[in-house]
């Protein structure tokens, strides 16, 4: 059952469409699930699809195209490093070894604490500060090199 704190979010985005268009926050509302449960279980994809009136598949069909979205648990900490052409020209790949190393994981694996998943991520839209990476979403780190990502991992410990 979504949380009312859920509902009022998905509310307040629903107010963006037509009132008969409630399908169009379907990106928001798997968001906020996802940020307050961690990740997209079929059981909120469900709940999701029911609060906004639509087939359970269109639901699924948006979260699993999507990398932003997580079907399985990832960890306290979801870092994606872009390893497309901008940043693999920058030496993404030197940050994607780096961060295997440090965390003990390989891509789309969490880490036996349970506090980090490596994901790898597709472009992220900021070329100009490759390579780079996102934690949980949210925060974005450009210009990384592996003193800046251990610098980062400590902030995070």
């Amino acid at each position: 059952m979504l949380s009312p704190q859920i509902t009022e979010k998905i509310d307040y985005e629903l107010t963006k469409y037509p009132a008969d268009q409630r399908q169009a926050a379907v990106m928001s509302a798997l968001r906020i699930v996802q940020t307050e449960r961690g990740w997209l279980s079929q059981e909120s994809m469900s709940e999701v699809a029911a609060y906004l009136g639509m087939p359970e598949i269109a639901v699924m069909e948006v979260a699993s195209f999507y990398n932003m979205y997580d079907l399985a648990p990832v960890g306290k900490y979801k870092i994606s490093v872009c390893t497309n052409i901008s940043c693999m020209l920058r030496n993404s790949d030197e940050i994607v070894d780096h961060l295997k190393h440090k965390l003990g994981v390989e891509f789309n694996q969490v880490g036996a604490d349970g506090k980090f998943c490596l994901k790898e991520g597709e472009c992220m839209g900021a070329c100009g500060g490759a390579p780079l990476m996102i934690i949980n979403n949210h925060s974005m780190h450009e210009f990384l090199t592996p003193a800046k990502v251990d610098a980062i991992l400590d902030e995070l410990k």
